[in-house]
């Protein structure tokens, strides 16, 4: 294998041109880290997009949540579900034409990587939970991103023959280093900073591969690190790199959790996992 160098924006480009967070989602969540704002604000907000209105009120009354009174405005839906989750749903929105896809270069049918990483963000925010709310959300997010680089490699994956015995033996994402010259955490980080999403989810999931290099997202990256494997155990998005994909100890250390406590967290994932199916639904109608 003959390494190959691309830029980075080169390969953003291979991905499709990087879309901006939309308007709205960027004023939600500034409104949201904004603690002198109140839900009336946000509800506001949300009300000038008609789409993102349109979902909220949606999963407000989807059967997920059951309510015997569907609520009938965003104000009833915004104060029903909370801040936390509204900021969820509307990154989670906001980034979803983007990745609901199919990714070939890496063996995934459309919803595959998009499943994987509602799954994995999930799967973070339990991790993380026990370091506060703030962080359990921002694990959330940096779950949900963490794997969007892959969009970029993809492309020159699919003409790739990965079976040969030079892409065995190595985390993938060291194989991807070789090959392009940076993996898909960095360059996902790279396209959080272009959102102009905060540094700590930056550095993150440019880190959730090895969370114990990040400097100041470290209970961030290891709570998508821990989270991504146990998703991984669970088959889900699996790929042609999750086979080489492996639980780093020193992950378990970072957030305070044992090995034992692990079947529990693939329990409450393969949970989590209904609610993401119901999640991709939505947003395809």
């Amino acid at each position: 294998m003959i390494p190959k160098q691309y830029s980075v924006d080169d390969l953003i480009h291979k991905a499709g041109e990087l879309p901006p967070l939309p308007q709205v989602a960027q004023k939600a969540m500034s409104l949201i880290r904004d603690p002198g704002s109140n839900m009336a604000d946000l509800a506001n907000v949300l009300s000038m997009d008609q789409v993102m209105a349109g979902l909220v009120l949606r999963w407000a009354n989807s059967a997920y949540y059951g309510l015997v009174h569907p609520v009938s405005t965003v104000q009833q839906a915004v104060m029903y579900l909370g801040q936390n989750t509204v900021q969820s749903l509307v990154l989670t929105a906001s980034v979803a034409s983007y990745m609901d896809r199919p990714v070939p270069g890496y063996g995934l049918d459309r919803g595959d990587l998009w499943k994987h990483s509602v799954a994995v963000a999930g799967g973070a925010r339990i991790v993380a939970s026990r370091h506060g709310r703030k962080i359990a959300e921002e694990a959330y997010h940096t779950g949900l991103l963490c794997d969007i680089g892959k969009l970029a490699f993809e492309a020159i994956l699919r003409n790739v023959d990965t079976s040969g015995p030079e892409w065995q033996g190595k985390p993938f994402s060291d194989l991807e280093v070789e090959f392009f010259g940076i993996d898909h955490a960095a360059l996902g980080a790279e396209m959080a900073r272009r959102w102009k999403l905060p540094y700590s989810l930056q550095e993150a999931i440019a880190c959730h591969h090895h969370p114990s290099t990040a400097k100041e997202g470290g209970i961030l990256a290891a709570s998508v690190h821990v989270a991504d494997a146990v998703v991984m155990m669970l088959g889900i998005g699996i790929g042609r790199d999750g086979l080489q994909y492996a639980l780093d100890p020193a992950a378990l250390k970072l957030v305070g959790w044992e090995e034992k406590n692990l079947e529990t967290l693939l329990e409450q994932v393969s949970a989590l996992l209904k609610e993401a199916e119901a999640f991709v639904g939505m947003i395809r109608k």
